[in-house]
């Protein structure tokens, strides 16, 4: 992999970013040691999801709405005192 100075960097930047992102990864030093490694972004990356994905992979029941009505009023409506 190539070492490249960091003044030797700014200069060619534009060069150099296109080198990565054909996948030509390299290392920027300063003073002789490697700082960063440069490489390119994968493509998924910046990709956002997608709503509705799962668009009817999940069945969801009639009585959702009154799933443990029963338990719960029964939580709240104890007679102990």
């Amino acid at each position: 992999m190539e070492t490249i100075n960091i003044h030797q960097a700014k200069t060619h930047l534009s060069r150099l970013v296109e080198k990565a992102a054909k996948g030509d990864a390299f290392i920027i030093a300063k003073a002789g040691k490697p700082v960063v490694k440069v490489v390119a972004v994968d493509a998924s990356v910046g990709k956002k999801k997608r709503i509705g994905f799962m668009n009817n992979a999940v069945a969801i029941p009639d009585d959702f709405n009154e799933m443990g009505r029963e338990q719960i009023a029964a939580l709240y409506t104890s007679t102990t005192k």
